[in-house]
């Protein structure tokens, strides 16, 4: 493994990428990187990601408190949500969360990632849902991104930005990359008359060649709720996975009463 400060400089490197792409404006956004059981590297709060160097870069433990920092330099407000990552998920390594374009876009609108219109972003992502809004620097954010942690590798936040995670920095990252690439495409083919969707089968085709790869993270292919239970996937539930029974449950209950009070007008 790196030592901590060519981890620093990777982290200051992501940051300018994540700037010069246009996932961050002003001082949004942070990364971290875990690098023993209890020490985390992050950048640090109010520092635009695209003028950062190692100096920058804050220790903290795994409660989000200090361990080292330069002056002038504090860990980010939203340390609180990485830290729910690595603690719900042992496997993650590094964790980024920006506010890119067209994901960001489709997070305001509260519409999941869940079309299946590209190979790549099957196999990559699967879908990624949307988790409930929560005011940042609070742990209301962490609580609603604890709600899908285990079953994905990218949420996007409500009203907010997106959120990915992974077994090191340039796969979180990249991961990053892909939900924005797949939010564009799904924006653009939304204006050319609607997106052609790959079948169930083909769908499903690309699971196996993920199962093949031996692609690491936590993916539809063999961790969706709904899969498991023999449902159809996150493709077809639009990324609520665990939730879709109590949604079915809530539609019974407004057509029974709907159709109570009709025969009840009707005097039948």
């Amino acid at each position: 493994m790196a030592n901590e400060f060519e981890i620093k400089k990777q982290i200051c490197d992501i940051g300018k990428r994540i700037y010069n792409r246009g996932m961050v404006a002003n001082n949004d956004g942070n990364i971290s990187v875990k690098i023993s059981e209890n020490e985390f590297l992050c950048t640090p709060t109010g520092v635009s990601k695209g003028f950062m160097t190692p100096e920058y870069i804050c220790k903290v433990d795994r409660d989000g408190k200090v361990l080292q920092a330069n002056a002038g330099f504090k860990p980010s407000s939203e340390i609180k949500m990485h830290m729910r990552v690595y603690k719900e998920r042992p496997d993650v390594k590094s964790v980024v969360h920006a506010h890119p374009m067209y994901a960001t876009a489709f997070a305001i609108a509260g519409i999941p990632l869940t079309q299946p219109i590209m190979p790549e972003a099957v196999i990559a992502l699967g879908c990624v849902p949307i988790a409930k809004y929560g005011t940042p620097s609070t742990n209301e954010i962490p609580d609603a991104v604890s709600e899908y942690v285990q079953y994905f590798d990218a949420v996007l936040l409500e009203n907010h930005g997106a959120l990915t995670f992974s077994d090191s920095l340039l796969s979180a990252y990249n991961k990053m990359e892909s939900v924005e690439f797949y939010a564009q495409l799904l924006y653009l083919s939304r204006q050319l008359g609607g997106p052609k969707e790959l079948s169930d089968a083909q769908v499903q085709r690309l699971y196996e060649i993920r199962r093949q790869f031996g692609m690491t993270g936590k993916h539809p292919a063999n961790l969706c709720a709904n899969t498991k239970e023999g449902k159809a996937s996150c493709h077809n539930c639009g990324g609520h996975c665990g939730q879709k029974s109590q949604t079915a449950n809530a539609s019974e209950e407004l057509v029974k009463n709907i159709t109570a009070k009709v025969i009840k007008e009707l005097g039948l």
